[in-house]
Formats: C-alpha cells, structure tokens, sequence
C-alpha cells in the first residue's frame, strides 16, 4: 500500500470490506461491527474524512483496550409513550446512536414524536450518519452528543465544551434529504488531525494554542474556537443545547469531566451520553403538504441568485456531489491512514484494500 506522496484511490467497496474484516477479527461482535463501519462509511463517503476510515485505527484501540465492550447487551432502562432510555453497555457509539435512532423512528410511527436517551456510549462518528437514516425511512431525525473538552467558551483561553455536534436529516420526496451536520466547534479536532496529517495550514480563527490565541499551525493547536468567530457564543450557546441534552438529561459527564478521546487511558470506559430524537411530519398534516412544502423550499433556495463564482447549496447539496464522485472515483487516504491500515492488516491478518489508479481529480472532502 503507497506512502508518503502516492495518491492512489481506493474504492468505498474495499474500505467497507477492510473494516469490516479488522473489526470481526479484533473481536468485536457482528452487530458492533457492522455500525462502525456504517458510520466510518458515512464519513468517508460523504466528505466528512474527520470522521471516515481513518478512526478504525483509534477504535481498533479502544477495542482492545477495553474501553469498548466487544459484545455489548443493549437495553431499555426506562421511559414512557414516546420516550425511552437505553444503557448501551458500553457498546462503540455508532451500535448505540443506530439502534437509539430505529427505536426514536418506531416511537415517531407510533407516536408522531419519539426520543431516546442514550446512556454509557462511547464516541459515535459522523452526527449525520444517524439523522440521515430517520430521514432516509421518511422521518425527520436530530442528533446531539458530548465530547471531551477541547473548545474554548467566547472570549475564553481554556477548555470547556466539546466539538458537541448538532445534525438533523430530513425527507425530501424524490431526492437526496435536507441534511444539517454541524459540530459547533468552528472546526471539529478530527478535522485539526487529519491537517496534521496533511501538513496543512488551518483556516483562519478555528482553533488556538494553550493561551487561547488564534493559530494557524495544526500542530500548535490546543484548543478550538467555537462556531461564529467575532459571534462565537452562538456557536457556545448551541454546545450548551447539546451538552444539554446528551450529558444533564441522560446523566452522563460533562464534557469537562470526561476522560479524553485519545487517551492514554483505553481499558475505561468513558461513559458518553447521547440523544436522538424523530419527527413523523404526517402527524402535524398531511403528507402531502409537507413534501410540496420541502421541494419548493429547496427549489427556491437552490435557484436563489448567488455572489460571482459561487452556487447556493442547500445542507448535503456538497456531501451527494461527493458521494457521487467517490462511488465512481474512489477514495484517496491520507497518510497517516495508511500507514495504520498497513499495521493493521498485518496484526490482524487482514487483505489490505485492493488500490485502483491515482486520481486526477476529487471533490474535495477534507
């Protein structure tokens, strides 16, 4: 597998079987399985690369280590009408968020709203991911979780919430969905990683050094600005709604009272909480309407006149373009994923992913 500056593709049809097979042979259950790489997927897939195939290697880790329950038993601990809590037994976070989010829709069915209290998860990937599928079975579906501290108050020099992000999917009849998948960092870390990895210079007023002063070397970075620049306590506010939602109403820690993601410290588990919630929109009118609704907003959005070389996309317009050049092109890794898939496949005995032709060109999805 190349190295260094080689830009060779892979296709998502290898990634998947890749992470599939180190997964399966480190000894996690099926079903864990089978939703990491769902989530990893949807990462990779859409452009969210923070939060693609390049976590196998952390979750490999944390698998091993313990932090992870390998067979986890999943079960309802409490709630009522259309509300349940599930104690996810330490599972990987993307078995917890999927199997919180098909109860959320059944309540919705039953209901017209449903929401899950997610309790003992762990880090869960791409928002997206879970509200995209309510959206995709024709619910609206929202998304909240924690993290560890890593993203300064406004105004602040230290550590306080965590990228804690926001997404919401909704149906559109016909087409791709409306899909809204936010940290409310003004970057996330993975995001801060994958540059290092990249040796890229950061955008400007994302993230700061240990007194909280604006850098743009990924490698200074110890903190990250929260969403809004000069406005940066909107993007505070809404980690306070996630917080919120993912750790007060579930009992579960504060971002600041939770181990770090990275470690050094893998044989605990870190205890996240989460939160999904779906909407059915027949149960507020008729479908009809709704759909007519959602199609001439997104009409009218996307035919809006827009500044000189620059196009008016709707949320997920940039991720479906993506997807779409990856399904045919495949994906180009960075470097430091390669380098963990080839350690992995020779500690696990895995094929590593079958390479194609270097890529001319791809949408970019750092």
């Amino acid at each position: 597998m190349p190295t260094g500056n080689d830009r060779a593709c892979v296709s998502l049809v290898e990634l998947d079987r890749f992470c599939r097979e180190v997964l399966l042979a480190c000894g996690a259950d099926a079903a864990m399985a089978d939703a990491a790489t769902r989530a990893m997927m949807h990462g990779t897939r859409h452009g969210v690369d923070s939060h693609g195939v390049r976590l196998l290697d952390h979750y490999v880790t944390a698998l091993e280590g313990g932090r992870l329950n390998k067979a986890p038993k999943l079960k309802p601990v409490g709630g009522f009408g259309a509300v349940e809590t599930l104690d996810a037994d330490h599972a990987h976070g993307a078995l917890a968020t999927y199997t919180a989010m098909d109860r959320a829709i059944a309540l919705a069915r039953q209901f017209g709203i449903g929401a899950v209290a997610i309790r003992n998860s762990s880090h869960f990937g791409p928002a997206g991911a879970y509200a995209l599928e309510a959206a995709r079975q024709g619910v609206i579906g929202f998304t909240f979780c924690n993290s560890d501290s890593f993203v300064r108050l406004h105004e602040g020099a230290s550590r306080f919430h965590g990228t804690n992000p926001i997404a919401v999917g909704v149906p559109v009849k016909g087409q791709d969905p409306w899909l809204l998948d936010m940290a409310t960092s003004a970057i996330p870390y993975n995001r801060v990683l994958l540059y290092r990895s990249m040796g890229t210079t950061l955008p400007q007023s994302v993230a700061s050094d240990v007194s909280g002063i604006d850098t743009l070397d990924a490698n200074k970075a110890d903190m990250l600005a929260p969403l809004g620049g000069e406005f940066g306590f909107k993007g505070a506010g809404l980690a306070g709604l996630a917080e919120i939602l993912s750790a007060v109403v579930t009992g579960m820690s504060l971002s600041f009272d939770l181990a770090p993601m990275g470690g050094p410290d893998f044989s605990t588990p870190r205890g996240l909480g989460a939160f999904v919630f779906a909407i059915l929109p027949e149960a507020f009118g008729d479908r009809e309407t709704f759909d007519a609704g959602m199609t001439r907003y997104l009409d009218v959005l996307r035919s809006s006149p827009a500044r000189a070389d620059c196009r008016v996309m709707a949320p997920g317009d940039r991720e479906w373009v993506v997807a779409a050049d990856r399904e045919a092109s495949g994906v180009t890794l960075d470097p430091a994923t390669h380098a963990a898939f080839e350690v992995l496949a020779g500690r696990y005995g895995a094929q590593l992913p079958v390479l194609e032709m270097p890529a001319q060109s791809q949408v970019d999805g750092t």
